[in-house]
């Protein structure tokens, strides 16, 4: 990543239908365009969960116009931080990038107070790479 270019990341789940789309709704509101962000899975469900569509939208943040997309070795490759959320070892691995892996609970077939709880907690970690990855000009 140059001085001049935005950081890319990437949020990977197993279906992107819930955590992975949470993260990348939370990023895009917390960090606006000074971030690029993606999110994929590695087997993509046919739908962005529904119960975590209601609990973002709980927290006005809109996420049901997204769809679950593909993890390709191109998307890892020109990510600069690639975080991921229960996808085990079916992410590609290319030296040099940011890992990072969030053990949070699959929001699939859960109530919505479960799906709540997860929100929260993804809100809680991209508030911290917000400020890792933004500086902020005097």
């Amino acid at each position: 990543m140059s001085r001049d270019s935005k950081p890319t990341v990437l949020f990977v789940c197993i279906h992107n239908a819930g955590r992975s789309q949470m993260a990348a709704g939370w990023l895009k509101k917390l960090a606006g365009d000074r971030i690029v962000i993606w999110s994929a899975g590695s087997e993509p469900g046919d739908q962005v969960n529904p119960v975590a569509v209601e609990a973002m939208r709980e927290v006005g943040i809109d996420i049901s116009g997204e769809s679950p997309k593909k993890l390709t070795t191109d998307s890892v490759s020109q990510a600069d931080v690639v975080v991921t959320m229960g996808c085990g070892d079916t992410c590609p691995y290319f030296p040099g990038k940011r890992y990072e892996d969030w053990q949070l609970t699959d929001p699939a077939g859960q109530p919505i107070h479960v799906v709540r709880q997860v929100r929260d907690e993804i809100k809680r970690r991209i508030e911290t790479l917000v400020s890792e990855l933004v500086t902020t000009s005097a």
